[in-house]
């Protein structure tokens, strides 16, 4: 089955993580822009960061033949930085009308600060202005209040609901997401978040509509193959192949295409490893895979 994984910090995973996925089913990828584990201090660091989605992550993905697509905006975790925020916010737009970027994000609430409200409105007025969607990151720590502000400041800034993915949704805030008229995102993780069998009770009691999955991989204990484990998962538990692809292919692909950049999503990327990144390969003296 072909599967998207909409929600994978590829940055911090190694090629060998590309070819376990591709291996696996996974022909599509979007990566969102979010915290590298270290406080940057620079607003060029940022743009350096962006040019890296853009550019070397898409590349490497190719060579594996997946599609790769981006997010790009302030993380809350750092929006609580003036000093950062206006710069970043400032050199937004130049960067959200690049090919293969699919929505501003992730953007949201961490400590639900004030600052960080301000920070997600703005941003939401970003996509707007840009005719995107938006991905939301719900707290990790008082996650149903955190998601009850996060709707309502969806609400209050006029953006369609189905231009919203709300993110890392668990038993608690699905029936909140659900209600709001946007997608709801499932990040599968191995110890925390959501896992495999709690996603397939979500899917039976929810269904499939507007429901999403990820793995959400990123530099900390997670595992870029929890989209095809979670596949298995539902199959064991006798939901329909019809069901399950929506949930890993059509949904997120139905969300992302409101973009007008899922170029191609549909036709399999063929693998070239002879290519070259600013003369950089993927390869290490290895024989170049390619495919006609």
């Amino acid at each position: 089955m072909k599967m998207f994984d909409p929600h994978i910090h590829m940055t911090s995973r190694t090629t060998d993580d590309y070819q376990a996925m591709a291996d696996a089913g996974i022909a599509a990828i979007v990566e969102p822009a979010f915290w590298v584990g270290q406080p940057r201090t620079h607003v060029g660091t940022f743009e350096d960061y962006f040019l890296s989605l853009l550019g070397w992550e898409r590349f490497r993905a190719s060579q594996f033949g997946i599609k790769h697509f981006c997010t790009l905006g302030m993380n809350p975790k750092e929006a609580n930085h003036p000093e950062l925020s206006e710069g970043v916010l400032a050199l937004l737009p130049q960067y959200l009308e690049k090919d293969g970027v699919v929505a501003v994000g992730e953007i949201g609430f961490d400590d639900m600060t004030p600052t960080e409200e301000a920070v997600f409105q703005r941003q939401i007025q970003l996509a707007l202005d840009a005719d995107l969607p938006i991905l939301i990151h719900t707290p990790h720590r008082d996650k149903k209040r955190g998601t009850e502000r996060t709707i309502a400041v969806v609400r209050e800034s006029g953006i369609a609901p189905e231009l919203v993915l709300i993110d890392h949704n668990n038993e608690e805030t699905l029936q909140l997401t659900l209600d709001s008229g946007c997608w709801a995102g499932h990040s599968i993780y191995p110890h925390t978040k959501m896992d495999e069998q709690r996603m397939v009770s979500l899917v039976q009691k929810y269904g499939k509509e507007r429901m999403i999955i990820n793995s959400a991989a990123d530099w900390g204990v997670s595992d870029p193959l929890k989209v095809p484990k979670t596949v298995k998962a539902l199959q064991a538990a006798g939901i329909s192949s019809a069901d399950i692809e929506t949930i890993v292919w059509t949904n997120p692909a139905s969300f992302f295409a409101q973009s007008g950049r899922l170029e191609g999503i549909d036709i399999a990327q063929p693998v070239d490893q002879r290519k070259l990144w600013e003369g950089n390969s993927v390869l290490r003296g290895q024989a170049p895979r390619v495919e006609e």
